[in-house]
């Protein structure tokens, strides 16, 4: 069980973060980014959220303008994966609602949370607690 790669990307399609949790040369990332995308954005909005592509699924949420992807081994948890899309979406509006948004805190959020494609944090608290002392040390 494990995650392969978590990908935000905007309605256009556009890549605005991608973690990979398996080795892909980066001439396969864009194709794949880009099939990945077209697969989910093509969905109607009253179809699951679960996708089987190739060899792995395919686990999204859109927020607004923003879609998140994961994808997933075939024998990971699609609820759970759902779940953890949720909370990951919610850490970020946590952390952000008092600060301006900023990629590198969010990789920092999603490496708290994911590590070598497992789950391995959930907790709102201790995921931003990292970045709690940084802005505090920066605060001075």
């Amino acid at each position: 069980m494990m995650i392969k790669f978590v990908l935000m990307v905007n309605r256009q399609g556009q890549t605005r973060l991608s973690r990979y949790y398996q080795p892909v040369e980066l001439s396969r990332r864009a194709v794949l980014e880009a099939d990945v995308v077209r697969c989910c954005l093509s969905r109607r909005k009253d179809q699951c959220s679960f996708v089987e592509y190739k060899d792995f699924k395919l686990v999204y949420r859109q927020y607004a303008a923003l879609y998140i992807v994961v994808g997933v081994t075939d024998s990971e948890n699609e609820l759970s994966v759902y779940e953890l899309v949720h909370n990951f979406v919610e850490v970020l509006d946590k952390y952000f609602s008092r600060i301006m948004f900023n990629l590198d805190r969010v990789h920092i959020i999603l490496d708290e949370m994911i590590q070598n494609g497992h789950i391995v944090e959930t907790n709102k608290s201790r995921v931003l607690a990292p970045l709690t002392a940084l802005d505090k040390m920066a605060d001075g």
